[in-house]
């Protein structure tokens, strides 16, 4: 039985003896209320206290025509149960996105930075490499990849050594051309120079 006048609700935000008659009448309504869609009991206390402070924040808005204050807190209940359960699908759904991968360390992403940094020059160089015709790649990564001698990756693609030179030089001069001057060490150490 309700025993607070509707224009009880507008005073419970700033009288607290008017808070504490509306907290006293409908606590076990609300208890109820969250009991029957959370099991998780810390929780139901939690959102029990939500739908209090909720109702304070709410309480300006109360129209009694629309229905009774126990009613209305209902509908309080309703909304903050609903937030909770939308902030745990987010939750749960972030959980998902991570889930199988392991969180990083600020060591590991260290090293992880390092490691893109270190092979940042290696990808420009496959880049460069790409811009090659397939037989010019072919010899190229023969001599400079797989450490074949000249005379070898000219056996290997069945050309003259004398072909495989010239085509190895335009090949390395392409490569140093797509490749900006900066990583230059990189040309060095992967493309060796043609002896003459």
């Amino acid at each position: 039985m309700t025993t607070e006048q509707p224009s009880d609700v507008h005073r419970i935000g700033s009288d607290p003896d008017a808070f504490e008659a509306f907290y006293r009448e409908h606590v076990e309504a609300v208890q109820r209320f969250v009991a029957r869609r959370v099991a998780d009991p810390h929780l139901a206390a939690d959102l029990a206290a939500d739908v209090f402070l909720a109702a304070i924040d709410a309480a300006a808005g109360y129209r009694p025509d629309r229905g009774s204050p126990g009613g209305w807190l209902i509908g309080v209940a309703r909304n903050v149960v609903a937030s909770e359960f939308r902030r745990q699908s987010r939750q749960r759904d972030a959980v998902r996105r991570i889930a199988g991968r392991r969180l990083l360390d600020p060591d590991s992403l260290g090293r992880a930075e390092e490691r893109l940094d270190a092979e940042r020059e290696t990808r420009a160089l496959y880049d460069a490499l790409g811009s090659l015709s397939a037989r010019d790649r072919a010899l190229v990564e023969l001599v400079a990849v797989d450490g074949l001698s000249i005379t070898e990756a000219a056996a290997v693609l069945g050309v003259k050594p004398a072909t495989a030179r010239v085509r190895l030089h335009r090949g390395r001069r392409l490569v140093q051309s797509h490749l900006q001057r900066p990583h230059a060490s990189v040309e060095a150490a992967l493309i060796p120079e043609v002896p003459s």
